[in-house]
């Protein structure tokens, strides 16, 4: 299968090149040229699957042209090594959990999935030089990937975050690691970051000299994997008799998160409708009210994965629906919260249900309560486990939030990062001098 540039001005390119190039030299982020639709057998069948056997059958549908299926499988299953489950937090909502792997966040599924795929490519490759991972992160994605990538040979990864704007937790899970991991703590905030990213796969002389990919959402393989934990929510939904009329609500950041489940819905997932859940940086909701996106500088919150105000996979959806905003809105809605309102929603869902949100999760549980109609079937993605988020989860719901063991590891390691501006030159030189 061939991948084209959402700007439709650079050539198509090989799922190798795609996934190793990260972005189109027009700027623009690649997309499969066909979405295939599965078949109705897959769907009847579904919920007496594994997540290992559905998530080997959607990933034949993008990649199978390109890895024989042995192969791919194989990546599949080291991928998931660990569950996706969907839990009632009260009747008619369900929380899909998403903190099960690694690094206690949803990021893990795609930056193995990722890790793997790129090696998969470079080990077969004519090129001997190492890769160089850029990411930029605005609080999971740089541990998430860190983590997936750690010892991989001849791959070094760069992580790039907003100084002082990740919580503790998330820091010492990339800044802790050493051996091919570097943590770049920039002065700015995440947009700063993926900037620097950005400019630098479309500096010449930088790639002439460097091998360089993105292990962000832009690159396909990382957003395209998180499809298959939107087929196993359903799957288990399906088993417990609850998957009619289903309404899917993805806290929403980036946006590569809910383009994946739309892609999953393209396939054929009977999906009714999705709501884009924002914090306070409301550029998407915005641009559902208005037919006009307008990035802006992101706002630090509480929910602070999320803080991104010009969100990448912005084009993706466009590129989805022929940049038709009633197509758009007649499948997605929006709501916006402010970090008062989450915390309310973490206090008061612990406090009716026992189930404990964390910040990101509570933009999804609150929209679902606030939008969900009278048959419908709701489901959250509950995007990290709320001891990365620890001090805001323990101060807005009163109880003590217990560390779990990976976590501990993590903070007991000795923080080490590169400090750097947000001026593209000082990010440029330190990599021409790598």
């Amino acid at each position: 299968m061939k991948y084209y540039s959402t700007n439709h001005t650079s050539p198509d390119v090989t799922l190798a090149e795609a996934v190793v190039k990260g972005l189109a030299p027009d700027r623009g982020l690649y997309m499969p040229e066909r979405i295939e639709r599965l078949p109705a057998e897959f769907f009847d069948n579904i919920d007496n699957m594994s997540f290992h056997e559905m998530a080997c059958t959607v990933a034949r549908a993008f990649f199978g042209d390109d890895i024989p299926a042995s192969d791919l499988d194989a990546i599949v299953c080291d991928t998931l090594s660990f569950p996706t489950p969907v839990v009632e937090v009260e009747p008619g909502i369900y929380s899909l959990e998403l903190f099960h792997g690694p690094t206690l966040a949803f990021k893990d599924v795609g930056a193995r999935f990722m890790a793997r795929l790129l090696q998969y490519f470079i080990s077969r490759g004519d090129d001997r030089r190492n890769v160089h991972v850029l990411v930029a992160t605005s609080g999971d994605t740089g541990s998430a990937v860190a983590n997936g990538f750690l010892g991989v040979d001849g791959i070094n990864v760069h992580v790039l975050y907003p100084k002082g704007k990740v919580s503790p937790i998330q820091e010492c899970q990339f800044t802790t690691l050493g051996r091919n991991i570097t943590a770049i703590e920039v002065d700015g905030v995440f947009d700063d970051c993926q900037r620097l990213v950005k400019s630098a796969f479309l500096d010449a002389e930088l790639n002439d000299r460097l091998l360089l990919t993105s292990a962000n959402s832009i690159n396909v393989a990382r957003f395209l994997p998180q499809a298959f934990y939107y087929f196993n929510a359903y799957a288990q939904l399906k088993k417990a008799g609850k998957a009619d009329n289903l309404v899917v609500c993805v806290p929403s950041g980036n946006f590569g998160n809910i383009t994946a489940g739309l892609i999953a819905h393209r396939m054929g997932l009977p999906i009714r409708r999705f709501i884009a859940a924002n914090n306070a940086n409301d550029v998407f909701f915005d641009y559902l009210q208005s037919g006009v996106y307008t990035p802006r500088p992101s706002v630090a919150t509480i929910a602070n994965a999320m803080d991104v105000g010009d969100p990448s996979n912005f084009a993706r959806i466009l590129d989805l629906y022929g940049n038709d905003h009633s197509r758009i809105t007649s499948l997605i809605s929006g709501t916006t919260y402010s970090d008062g309102l989450i915390a309310e929603t973490m206090a008061d869902c612990h406090r009716r249900t026992g189930y404990l949100l964390d910040p990101h999760g509570a933009v999804g549980y609150r929209a679902l309560r606030q939008m969900l109609l009278p048959g419908e079937t709701g489901v959250f993605l509950e995007t990290a486990h709320p001891a990365k988020f620890k001090e805001t989860v323990e101060a807005h719901t009163g109880t003590t939030v217990e560390l779990p063991d990976r976590l501990k590891a993590f903070m007991q390691g000795s923080k080490q990062s590169v400090e750097m501006s947000k001026d593209y030159e000082a990010f440029r030189s330190y990599l021409l001098a790598l």
